[in-house]
């Protein structure tokens, strides 16, 4: 079953064309890398998705039209986390993951038993069930971001939207992280990540997307998506690849001679 179905997808900021005639279909089942240099539309994409950047083309969440359907209906799809991981309120940690089952809820009823099985099995993930406690804004950066995570995993939707999930998050909070996507994948849910980390793309996704000034250049699996030319051309730098026990390592090692130094950072 297609959980997401992109066609002809176009969106301009301003004056400037950010992505232009995106395809993209995202089955049940798949934990997607989202890759690109900056600039490249990655967090636009994803915010199109929702309804929260303007564009034309065709947008559908499983069956529905996404521009059609209320905030509640997407929010029965799709979980959404974005890159700021800013806390305004000093509630729990246990509060705070609480809230990503709070849609279609009354704003004082407690939770129900369903989702407080759902917010257990979520901080108990992300292992901040520790933190329960503790109030949001007093936490770490990286305790802040695993925090954020587990509330997007309490919404218990069949598809995860992340953008830049494992910044700020030690290695081993990193691996952790990717794994419980893998494993999200394998009980017939989908996730789709912007990842910087290539190394963790190429290792825990089971495919991956390229977006290159605001185009899809490239779609596949890890071995055959990122190529030395491919990381030549879009990212101007040289890899180092090899197979290993836990499959494939992909390592940037320098930046190339002849492509893409000169590209400019953008949002």
């Amino acid at each position: 079953m297609s959980l997401l179905a992109v066609r002809d997808l176009s969106v301009a900021l301003g004056k400037r064309a950010v992505l232009n005639g995106i395809d993209l279909t995202v089955e049940s089942g798949e934990c997607v890398g989202l890759i690109g240099p900056n600039g490249a539309g990655k967090s636009t994409f994803l915010k199109a998705i929702l309804g929260q950047a303007p564009g034309a083309g065709d947008i559908r969440l499983g069956d529905a039209e996404s521009r059609t359907m209320s905030a509640l209906e997407r929010a029965r799809i799709a979980a959404y986390l974005p890159q700021e991981r800013e806390v305004h309120w000093p509630v729990s940690v246990e509060v705070l993951v609480g809230l990503g089952r709070a849609f279609g809820r009354s704003a004082v009823a407690a939770p129900s038993a369903k989702d407080q099985a759902l917010i257990e099995a979520a901080m108990e993930r992300m292992a901040v069930t520790g933190l329960r406690h503790r109030r949001a804004t007093e936490l770490s950066g990286g305790e802040r971001a695993r925090v954020l995570i587990a509330r997007a995993l309490a919404q218990d939707t069949p598809l995860l939207l992340a953008d830049e999930p494992t910044a700020g998050l030690d290695p081993s909070h990193q691996i952790a992280l990717m794994a419980t996507f893998s494993d999200l994948a394998r009980e017939g849910r989908s996730v789709v990540a912007c990842l910087h980390e290539i190394s963790l793309a190429a290792r825990w996704c089971d495919r991956i997307v390229v977006l290159n000034e605001g185009r899809i250049v490239a779609d596949g699996p890890p071995a055959t998506v990122l190529t030395d030319e491919l990381m030549r051309t879009v990212y101007g730098v040289e890899i180092h690849r090899a197979d290993s026990a836990q499959g494939l390592v992909v390592l940037p090692t320098a930046l190339s001679e002849t492509e893409g130094n000169d590209r400019p950072d953008g949002a």
